[in-house]
């Protein structure tokens, strides 16, 4: 049982708490969006639920069982729950139909579901009697819905951009060399995020100078987990792809975008007889046009997430693009001060404050000594 004590409303506190449950249900829920769900009676939250795993009892039916089990009579609660209650019959039954038999009088919504299929809950509760609310934390309720509004919309994976940079803005020194900017916890966190995506993808100077593997180093991994596919956007194929970690030991999860003429090229059949694809795609004004590659991903490989981890102008290129759904920074409590270090950002043309890309903070909290930042795009 929690009890909250805050200059903020109660609601925001109660809806907060679903937030934060929901949260936890993340990693495996997709393609189903991320619900939480809090049960409260005389000011205190009496039961809690969340969706776990895509199958699984939604978030509503965790929170009716959780109050069930422990004798909770839900006719005097009120329930708090980020989404919409979906009012039609998926592989779980209607939340609506166990709302309504659980006997509960009120619901508070975070925000509305986006999804046909799904809409209708409240109208449907509210015309049994239900007294339903809305828009507690909308915004940071319809975050937690924001890839599951890029796959029904959009016919491509959600992006997530992820860097760590000093409080000056720099990813690494002037050398490029390879160095921890970020802290263990911070380390361990992008282990986290890499166990949510499909595919990890970086730049070509980040293969040439850091030879990553790009896959998940979380111990234990996750039941049944497949690492993510290496994916690395680059204008220029390696010919000594014998001296990189992906090109030999993870050949068949490496993809290469890269130019058409790139793609026609002896280096590009040779990596391909290694068993790594060679995506060629095309280009605009400002390089390779990514969101093509990002399809190819969605439509071949059933890939739902990204994770993009640099560098600099892969990292500019996919704002410019409008390919960077999520941008999560980890900022370092250091400041390197030297103007020619590697920038998180590089390679635009602007020139002025006022040509700026428009950014929101979507939620921060500490990870060991960093402090992480989740931004997304202002507008969405």
């Amino acid at each position: 049982m929690h009890f909250f004590n805050s200059t903020t409303s109660p609601n925001e506190e109660f809806m907060a708490r679903a937030v934060e449950l929901a949260m936890r249900g993340r990693n495996r829920t997709a393609p189903n969006p991320t619900v939480g769900a809090v049960m409260v009676r005389d000011g205190q939250i009496v039961a809690e639920g969340y969706h776990r795993y895509c199958g699984g009892l939604h978030a509503e039916r965790e929170c009716i069982a959780d109050a069930k089990a422990k004798g909770v009579n839900m006719s005097e609660c009120t329930m708090f729950v980020t989404l919409e209650p979906c009012n039609h019959h998926g592989k779980t039954p209607p939340c609506t139909e166990g709302i309504l038999e659980a006997g509960i009088p009120h619901i508070v919504v975070g925000t509305r579901d986006p999804n046909p299929k799904a809409a209708g809950g409240i109208e449907y509760l509210v015309c049994k009697g239900v007294r339903v609310d809305q828009g507690i934390l909308k915004e940071q309720c319809k975050d937690l819905i924001s890839d599951f509004l890029c796959w029904q919309f959009k016919d491509r994976p959600y992006s997530i951009l992820k860097l760590a940079c000093t409080v000056d803005g720099k990813i690494a020194g002037t050398t490029g060399a390879q160095e921890a900017v970020s802290c263990p916890e911070s380390f361990q966190d992008v282990q986290r995020l890499r166990s949510m995506v499909g595919a990890v993808i970086v730049g070509g100077n980040t293969l040439r100078e850091d030879n990553p593997s790009l896959n998940c180093r979380l111990d234990p991994l996750p039941d049944n987990f497949h690492q993510p596919k290496a994916v690395v956007v680059t204008g220029h194929l390696p010919e000594n792809h014998d001296d990189y970690t992906l090109t030999t030991t993870r050949a068949a999860e490496t993809i290469f975008w890269t130019s058409e003429e790139q793609a026609a090229t002896k280096t590009a059949t040779e990596l391909k007889d290694k068993g790594i694809e060679v995506q060629p795609l095309p280009s605009g004004k400002k390089g390779l046009i990514l969101e093509s590659g990002f399809k190819i991903l969605r439509q071949r490989h059933s890939i739902l997430r990204t994770l993009c981890e640099g560098g600099g102008k892969l990292a500019c290129s996919l704002a410019e693009q409008g390919l960077m759904d999520e941008f999560v920074m980890y900022q370092a409590p250091r400041i390197l001060g030297n103007v020619q270090g590697r920038a998180n950002f590089a390679g635009s043309g602007n020139k002025l404050i006022s040509d700026t890309m428009e950014l929101r903070v979507s939620r921060v909290e500490q990870s060991g000594r960093d402090l992480k930042i989740v931004f997304k795009p202002e507008g969405q």
